[in-house]
């Protein structure tokens, strides 16, 4: 169970500032009364009597081409069983947010409120012509099996109930590439199934379709072995029954090849895995606890093949690689179902992706020197970039060689383009930077910890495991805050840099900060009254190596924070001017935008450093940079200072710096266009790229603009990043909210983590 904060958190996050978790959102201008009446009475006449004339016109006329039905009667949700409609709707909300940032398919969520299947199939199919397509979710067995075929066989969308057949698919595609490690043919290998409810059902028969022989299976429910003898198994069940005698899940495990968990922690112990034949395949799928610990496993057999659903090991076996991709691909074609063929598409699109170079913004995700496809890699990374553009292809060409598309590509390649255009309005990025942070936290002083909003941040901080806080400030306000919001740990060091605990560190900074300082008008007394501010104790706690990175701005003017950082952390050798960039998490995907908070009017070489320092950030993030200088002017359209100064700092960096992708000067439509760039200016070394970074002539426009993105567009916002420092230190802007505090604590992270990598 939660605890009683953990309890809340989840609370207040699924009911402020609104409630619930998806929206509604117009997709067509509605600002004036023209608008209005196109959109309603008296032009949505039009669209309607179309669509009465053929049915199909719906799709060129209306969302339901990319809209799906998440439905349940609740009697089968998460681990909490039968708890009715109503309750689930919060479980299917969720499923409805990722099908919208893992593939942009819109959802509306139905809780049915019936266990009688006739009344449950009824409903769906009234309901059925709003949409594209049925996703069933979190409905028990036996009924789920019945409710499912009788849909399929009913209706003209695609219908499937993911609890089944997701699991089936991306364990299948995982079962693919640890046979091929294993050198062990599939039709040969023995199988044994502990669970025998709808997924392992849904599992079992994939595999069979593959290849498992069914007389090299024997199933557990729990009441053991599934065989011919027994008088309580479902038509489902008693396919896979055996008709051997099988007295134990351990007897069944001796010389088997494969075991798949769909049941309970810990039923296989470790003597079972033992018997197991060599280079054994297990898949503890059960959660939280695995039907063997991931460690244990590999203490016991050092040649197994190891999957979970768990996180935080190799070889997550995650639904979010299958759902929102074969939905995509299916809604595509207009497909009138999910059939074998699409599902074995993606099954093999999945074993193939995990063969293939694995991107380097996923390697960095996962803290990995270089991911390659072996026993700690047999299927994706759920934030793989890839997967959108291999996985619904895959499946879209089965639809149609299958004959169920509708709809049908011809230009595969514009398709693919398409697809990634799709994902450009989420956030996978911030995403990939927690989870990067999270591989190899880091020590970071927060000089504002006494405020509430900064502590809260520095506790999401700790309990998501991105960073070991250390907190600066008012010990008695920080205890007490603590207290308020349930902040516990007994490993969190509060530091106050003015009380007498503090007196004989506080000596220690001020002889090192005179000593850096001595030549600049410091003297000694001077240091020790400066040390006492809390920006100068924690700039020199990271000089010092006693935090790895710090945060501070929360409360104070940028350049007051700056101040101690530059005079005690310093530039990294070969920078002359510190700069800053904001990542903005836009609707085309991210951008880079610099420098938006320190060089107020840099020259044509500044700039060129600038741009320089970006595109190293944009690498830190795993994205290959492509640069615009930006200008009011295009190409020398400008003779005026300010524009040719952007001219020299680009001709500077074609001659020096060939490698980088960057070019100007040019208006940002033109950056950002890349068919106007093209047709206008087809000489540009960057047509043909998609531009993901911006850096601007002055501090004027850049902070401006970032500003504006993120007030107008409600574009997130990870910034300003400060680059070119010595060691990791950042400021918040002004009254930074709890999420951007976070995130720019797994961006200190992150760069703390590189510039240790560099001393090394």
């Amino acid at each position: 169970m939660s605890t009683p904060r953990k309890r809340r958190e989840a609370l207040v996050y699924h009911a402020k500032p609104r409630p619930g978790k998806i929206e509604v959102v117009p997709t067509k201008k509605h600002s004036s009364q023209r608008d209005l009446g196109l959109a309603y009475s008296p032009g949505v006449a039009e669209p309607c009597l179309e669509i009465e004339k053929d049915k199909q016109n719906a799709y060129k006329y209306t969302n339901k081409g990319n809209l799906v039905a998440v439905i349940s009667n609740g009697t089968a949700v998460l681990g909490l069983g039968d708890i009715g409609a109503e309750a689930s709707k919060p479980v299917m909300e969720g499923k409805a947010l990722l099908f919208k940032i893992f593939a942009d398919i819109d959802v509306f969520d139905i809780e049915v409120d019936t266990k009688n299947i006739d009344d449950f199939i009824n409903t769906v199919k009234n309901i059925a012509p709003t949409f594209g397509g049925i996703n069933l979710e979190d409905i028990k067995a036996p009924e789920a099996f019945e409710i499912e075929e009788r849909l399929k066989a009913e209706l003209p969308i695609p219908v499937m109930h993911d609890d089944q057949h997701g699991t089936a698919i991306i364990s299948a595609a995982a079962l693919l590439n640890a046979l091929e490690l294993a050198e062990k043919k599939i039709e040969e290998v023995r199988v044994v199934v502990s669970g025998a409810g709808s997924a392992a059902i849904a599992c079992i028969k994939l595999y069979v379709l593959l290849g498992v022989r069914k007389e090299n299976i024997v199933m557990f429910d729990s009441k053991g072995a599934l065989s011919k003898e027994r008088e309580d198994l479902s038509d489902k069940q008693i396919e896979f029954a055996t008709s051997r005698t099988i007295r134990s899940l351990g007897e069944a495990l001796e010389n088997a090849d494969v075991f798949l968990g769909l049941s309970i922690g810990g039923v296989l112990k470790p003597e079972m895995l033992s018997s197991m034949a060599k280079d054994p395949i297990v898949f503890a799928m059960a959660n939280p606890d695995p039907e063997i610990d991931y460690d244990l496993a590999l203490e016991t057999r050092k040649d197994v093949i190891m999957a979970t659903g768990r996180t935080d090991f190799p070889n997550q076996v995650n639904n979010v690689l299958g759902f929102p991709y074969i939905f995509r691909g299916a809604l595509d074609v207009r497909a009138t179902k999910i059939n074998e063929e699409m599902k074995m598409a993606a099954v093999k699109a999945l074993a193939r992706l995990a063969k293939e170079p694995v991107p380097e913004q996923v390697n960095i995700a996962y803290a990995e020197t270089r991911l390659n496809f072996g026993r700690d890699y047999i299927i994706p990374k759920p934030f793989d970039p890839r997967l959108i553009a291999e996985i619904p292809p895959a499946v879209a060409k089965a639809a149609i060689e299958s004959g169920v598309a509708q709809n049908p590509i011809t230009d595969w390649e514009a398709y693919k383009e398409e697809l990634l255009e799709r994902m450009g309005s989420e956030d996978k990025i911030t995403r990939l930077l927690i989870n990067r942070a999270k591989q190899n936290p880091k020590r970071i002083v927060y000089a504002e910890a006494d405020h509430l909003d900064v502590l809260k941040a520095a506790q999401q901080v700790y309990d998501e495991k991105i960073a070991m806080p250390i907190l600066l400030g008012r010990r008695d306000v920080i205890l007490e805050l603590m207290s308020e919001i349930e902040f516990e740990g007994e490993d969190i060091i509060i530091i106050d840099p003015k009380s007498d605990e503090e007196e004989k560190k506080r000596n220690e900074y001020a002889e090192a900060l005179w000593e850096k300082r001595s030549r600049k008008g410091v003297t000694l007394y001077d240091a020790k009254k400066i040390i006492r501010e809390r920006n100068y104790f924690a700039a020199m706690m990271v000089e010092k190596g006693d935090a790895d990175a710090m945060l501070s701005g929360y409360s104070r003017a940028y350049p007051s924070v700056l101040k101690p950082i530059l005079e005690l952390i310093g530039k990294e050798s070969g920078v002359t001017n510190v700069a800053a960039t904001n990542l903005m998490n836009s609707k085309r995907g991210p951008i880079f935008i610099s420098d938006t908070s320190i060089n107020i009017n840099p020259d044509a070489t500044v700039l060129a450093k600038i741009a320089q320092m970006t595109a190293k950030t944009v690498k830190m993030f795993g994205i290959e940079p492509v640069i615009a200088m930006t200008s009011y002017s295009n190409f020398g359209s400008s003779k005026n200072p300010n524009a040719v100064k952007v001219k020299e700092a680009v001709d500077y960096l074609h001659k020096n710096f060939p490698e980088i992708a960057v070019d100007g000067e040019l208006q940002v439509d033109f950056a950002l266009n890349k068919k106007m760039r093209a047709d206008k200016f087809p000489f540009s070394k960057l047509n043909g790229k998609k531009v993901n970074t911006l850096i601007y002539p002055n501090l004027d426009s850049a902070n401006g603009t970032y500003k504006l993105m993120k007030e107008l567009n409600s574009a997130g916002s990870i910034g300003p990043i400060l680059m070119g420092l010595n060691k990791p230190a950042h400021v918040f802007q002004l009254g930074a909210s709890v999420d951007e505090m976070v995130n720019m604590s797994a961006v200190a992270v992150v760069d703390a983590q590189q510039k240790s990598k560099r001393k090394l």
